[in-house]
């Protein structure tokens, strides 16, 4: 009979630690204690190629000499290009002072996201690159426009075809 008293006691503890866990992908993902230095880095994305300067402040963008909520209008770009610092927790740490050309709009976003994410690899390898590197942040994106071909319309696009 004691012993079945102490199995149960056993599954009660095991059952209580499985609901401790949780479905978010991001918890733990970093732990805000990176070193606080500047840092440089350079990103490229399609025609797009982003010079990005991290330096320590209180978290406030420039990109080419305009604020990025003035630069980027839509929050989903907004996003993309802060997402390396949300990842390691370290909003308000850092400014950021960016030099972006070339490009439209969404091939400067993944410039600059991945000049953020270089440049933060840089200041503290040991502690953000693993959680970046599992992230996809360090990865450079190497799709770009197929160029055109010669007698085709556009890269793959051929003429309409005539049977008479």
């Amino acid at each position: 009979m004691a012993d079945n008293n102490q199995n149960s006691a056993v599954q009660e503890t095991e059952e209580e630690e499985l609901t401790s866990y949780t479905s978010e992908t991001n918890a733990g993902a970093g732990t805000g204690t990176s070193a606080i230095a500047p840092g440089y880095g350079t990103g490229r994305r399609k025609e797009a190629v982003a010079r990005v300067r991290l330096v320590p402040g209180s978290g406030k963008w420039t990109i080419n000499g305009h604020t990025l909520e003035e630069y980027f209008p839509s929050r989903l770009q907004q996003r993309e290009v802060n997402s390396p610092i949300v990842l390691l927790k370290l909003e308000n740490k850092f400014d950021v002072i960016v030099r972006v050309d070339g490009g439209g709009v969404t091939g400067q976003a993944g410039a600059i996201r991945l000049g953020v994410a270089r440049a933060l690899n840089a200041i503290d390898r040991d502690t953000n690159r693993a959680a970046l590197k599992k992230a996809g942040f360090l990865t450079r994106d190497a799709r770009a426009v197929e160029r055109k071909k010669a007698g085709l319309h556009k890269a793959r696009r051929a003429p309409q075809y005539s049977k008479r």
